[in-house]
C-alpha cells in the first residue's frame, strides 16, 4: 500500500487555502449568465438497445450495484432491511401469492416509486408492473440481487413490449444503480445496497444521538449549535485525556434523511450508533489491562497534542478503525460523567435511523451516547484529516459561523474528499465509501 509523501499533505492543504479564498469569487460566479430566464428544452430520452445496460460496467461492481452481500430469508436478522411497497400506482404480480414481490431495500422502494411517476407521465393510463421482486424460493442465480430485496424486474401494466426500451430508459432516469434490458419480456433493474449508500455519506450519527454539555447536560445533537462545548479527546487520534471542545461546524447535517447506521453495544451498557464509514478508536488488548489518561474530569479546551503513526493511537494500542470494521472482544472508551473507562464490545447490529449529524470539533473527536469517536470518516487517517480541516477549523474560530448552517454535505470536506481520492492510495478508503 503506497503512503502518501509530505510533499502529497502540502499540496493537500496548500490547495484546501487557496479554495477558501476562492470560494467568494466562485460564488459571485454562480448568477445569471447568458441566456437567464429562457425555458430549457426538455431532455431528449434515447431508449436503451436490447441487451444494453447502463452504466456499462458489470452489475456487482463498484461503479454499479455493488457486490452481492448474501441471502435473505424470512428468519434472517436483515429480514428487516426489506419493506413493503403498497404504492398503488405500481402492479405486482405477485405469482407465488406470498407478496414477496413487493418486498425490497428502502432504495429500492424510492426508485421504483419514482420510475412509477415517470410511466404515468410518459404514457397516460399505463402503470409500472413488477413481476420479480425479492426472491426466497431461490429461482435466480446463487447470488443475484433479488435474494437481497434490491433488484426488481418490470414491464408496463399494458405489457406493450414496444415501451420496454423506453421503460429501460426511464429508469436509468430514476436512479436505479444498474438497468439492463435483459429480455424481450423485461428490463431488470437493481441498486446498491443499504450500507453503501450509507457508507457514501460520509461519517455521522442519528440526530437522537446525546452529547455531554460543558456545563454538565446532555443535548440531542438535532439541537447542538455551533460554539457548544462537547466532551471529547484532546487529541485527534483519542489518546489523549477528556476535554470540552467547542463544535466550530457540520461537516454533514440533513435532518430528515433516514439512514443505516451500526449500532455499537457496550459490557457498560453505553452503546453508539454511526454510520459504516465513520472512524471510531478502538484496542484489541484486554479492556481491564489498559491503562487511560489520568483524569477524572473533563479538562477545559486546549490545543490538540500531537502523536505518531497515522491512525495509531498512544493509548496502549488505541486505534483507529471504520464503523463497520468493530467486532465484539474489542474495546472503545466510554465515558460517564466525564471519568473515561475502556468497555468491550458486546454486540454490534446494523438498524435504521433518522438524521445524519457529523460534528466538527477543535480537537476532532466527540463523546456520543458516551462512547468516544472520531469526528473524521471515510478514509482511516484521521491526524490527516484533522490537519487537512486545519483551515476550516481556523476560519471558523476566526469568523464564527455567519448564520444557520444550510442543510446537507459541507463544501470543504465534498473538495477535500476528491482531492484525496487524487493524492491517497484507494486502500486508505472505506470500501464501500469509494463507490461510484
Amino acid at each position: 500500500m503506497r503512503i502518501p509523501g509530505p510533499g502529497s499533505f502540502l499540496f493537500l492543504a496548500s490547495t484546501l487555502s487557496a479554495l477558501l479564498f476562492l470560494l467568494p469569487l466562485a460564488a459571485e460566479g454562480c448568477g445569471p449568465g447568458r441566456g437567464y430566464g429562457r425555458r430549457r428544452p426538455p431532455k431528449k430520452l434515447t431508449p436503451l438497445a436490447y441487451k444494453q445496460f447502463s452504466p456499462n460496467v458489470a452489475e456487482k461492481t463498484l461503479g454499479a450495484s455493488g457486490r452481492y452481500e448474501g441471502k435473505i430469508t424470512r428468519s434472517s436478522e436483515r429480514f428487516k432491511e426489506l419493506t413493503p411497497n403498497y404504492n398503488i400506482d405500481i402492479m405486482f404480480k405477485d405469482e407465488e401469492n406470498t407478496a414477496a414481490d413487493r418486498l425490497m431495500t428502502q432504495r429500492c422502494k424510492d426508485k421504483l416509486n419514482s420510475l412509477a411517476i415517470s410511466v404515468m407521465n410518459m404514457w397516460p393510463g399505463v402503470k409500472l408492473r413488477v413481476t420479480e421482486g425479492w426472491d426466497e424460493d431461490g429461482h435466480h442465480s446463487e447470488d443475484s440481487l433479488h435474494y437481497e430485496g434490491r433488484a426488481v424486474d418490470i414491464t408496463t401494466s399494458d405489457r406493450d413490449r414496444d415501451k420496454y426500451a423506453m421503460l429501460a430508459r426511464l429508469a436509468v432516469e430514476a436512479g436505479f444503480d444498474w438497468v439492463y434490458y435483459e429480455s424481450k419480456a423485461h428490463i431488470h433493474c437493481s441498486v446498491k445496497s443499504e450500507h453503501s449508500v450509507a457508507a457514501k455519506t460520509g461519517g455521522c450519527f442519528p440526530g437522537n444521538a446525546r452529547v455531554l454539555l460543558e456545563g454538565g447536560a446532555t443535548k440531542s445533537l438535532r439541537d447542538v449549535l455551533p460554539g457548544d462545548s462537547v466532551l471529547a479527546s484532546s487529541s485527534a487520534d483519542g489518546s489523549g485525556e477528556l476535554v470540552f471542545s467547542p463544535v466550530l461546524s457540520f461537516l454533514d447535517r440533513r435532518p430528515a434523511t433516514v439512514r443505516t447506521f451500526h449500532v455499537i453495544r457496550t459490557a457498560a451498557g453505553l452503546n453508539i450508533s454511526l454510520t459504516a464509514a465513520h472512524l471510531i478508536y478502538v484496542s484489541d488488548l484486554n479492556c481491564t489491562k489498559v491503562s487511560l489518561p489520568g483524569t477524572a474530569s473533563p479538562a477545559p479546551a486546549r490545543p490538540a497534542t500531537a502523536s505518531s503513526g497515522p491512525g495509531s493511537g498512544g493509548l496502549a494500542g488505541l486505534r483507529t478503525v471504520f464503523a463497520s470494521e468493530v467486532r465484539p472482544g474489542q474495546c472503545v472508551l466510554t465515558s460517564r460523567r466525564g471519568a473515561p473507562t475502556l468497555s468491550g464490545v458486546t454486540g454490534v447490529e446494523v438498524r435504521r435511523g433518522r438524521g445524519l449529524y457529523a460534528p466538527l470539533t477543535l480537537h476532532g473527536s466527540v463523546v456520543v451516547d458516551g462512547v468516544l469517536a472520531s469526528c473524521y470518516a471515510a478514509v482511516d487517517m484521521p491526524r490527516l484529516a484533522h490537519w487537512a480541516l486545519a483551515p476550516l477549523r481556523l476560519s471558523q474560530r476566526l469568523l464564527g459561523a455567519s448564520g444557520p448552517q444550510a442543510d446537507g454535505l459541507h463544501w470543504y470536506p465534498w473538495v477535500l474528499q476528491r482531492l484525496g481520492r487524487l493524492l491517497l492510495d484507494p486502500g486508505h478508503f472505506h470500501p464501500w465509501g469509494i463507490e461510484g
